[in-house]
């Protein structure tokens, strides 16, 4: 996936499945000889915020998890399900720059990034002054980076009908920093308003799909046969689906946008567990990103990668 005349390549990380900076998290070193092994995907550093933000998901200094199964993260690896409610945890977005790990990447990657502010006002202002930041340590950045905009997260409460507007709104103001920019959206989203936003001057592909948020899509998604009467992270606001039961979501979604005439870029993914689930999904999208799978059918990492880049 070329965006800006940047390579991409086939195969990116979803949001958060290296960590802020690549490092992973700690199970990942134990599930490497089991075919765990990212080399050949393109890294998609952790969702930030312009600001210091506490989250569901407490952080230690190195900005890593505090436990080591964490309590905001309900994982079914037998039906190939997971529901997550981290609330975007995290150190804010100045307090990652000044680490300076991310200049020091030596191969192109992207920063993803969210507003969480109240109303659209000011989650635009938050994503002007993460423009500002950005801005002034790009020309630090050894290696090509592109910036993820994240319009998905359940975290953001922005409503469907309010997208359009304020996605356009955010890519006139990203444009700024003359970096590929891809905003990512869920497959809630319509495929007809995704064309529309694809179509701004400023934006250069889109990424779908985030996590589905509890209780949504219901003629779709039997919540009741999978999580009870309730979310088990009912205390945490209720959570973000991801697994095996967004694929065919995917795929919909998919088909409508191209036949819509959807041209730009397409980065897709949501239930992709196997090398079948991938191939479906690059019939349609220029390229995928792989993230719950690491954890739910991680020993097929490796292989997807290596077979999707051959």
């Amino acid at each position: 996936m070329k965006l800006k005349g940047i390579e991409f390549g086939k195969v990116l990380g979803a949001s958060g499945t290296q960590g802020f900076f690549g490092e992973g998290y700690w199970f990942h070193r134990y599930l490497k000889p089991f075919g765990l092994n990212f080399d050949g995907m393109t890294f998609v550093a952790k969702t930030t915020t312009l600001n210091r933000r506490g989250g569901n998901m407490p952080l230690l200094g190195n900005f890593t998890p505090q436990e080591l199964l964490p309590k905001c993260i309900h994982v079914n690896p037998w039906q190939g399900i997971a529901l997550n409610s981290v609330g975007l945890s995290g150190p804010g977005t100045r307090a990652l720059l000044v680490v300076n790990r991310w200049q020091m990447r030596q191969n192109p990657f992207f920063i993803s990034f969210m507003s969480v502010a109240a109303t659209a006002k000011e989650r635009i202002e938050e994503l002007t002054a993460f423009v500002g930041i950005l801005k002034s340590y790009l020309r630090r950045f050894r290696a090509p980076v592109g910036l993820q905009i994240n319009y998905s997260c359940p975290t953001a409460g922005i409503h469907i009908d309010d997208l359009f507007q304020e996605a356009s709104e955010g890519l006139s103001v990203a444009s700024r920093l003359g970096i590929p920019l891809m905003p990512k959206f869920s497959v809630v989203m319509p495929p007809k308003v995704a064309r529309e936003i694809a179509n701004h001057q400023a934006c250069d592909g889109i990424c779908i799909s985030n996590t589905i948020p509890y209780g949504q899509m219901a003629d779709r998604i039997d919540w009741q046969k999978f999580f009870g009467t309730q979310s088990p992270l009912e205390q945490y606001g209720g959570g973000g689906l991801s697994g095996k039961l967004l694929l065919p979501l995917l795929l919909e979604w998919l088909d409508e946008a191209r036949r819509i005439g959807l041209e730009k870029p397409i980065n897709a993914g949501g239930g992709i567990l196997c090398l079948k689930d991938a191939k479906k999904v690059m019939k349609m999208a220029d390229s995928i990103f792989l993230g719950s799978i690491a954890f739910l059918r991680p020993w097929r990492v490796a292989r997807i990668i290596r077979a999707i880049n051959g």
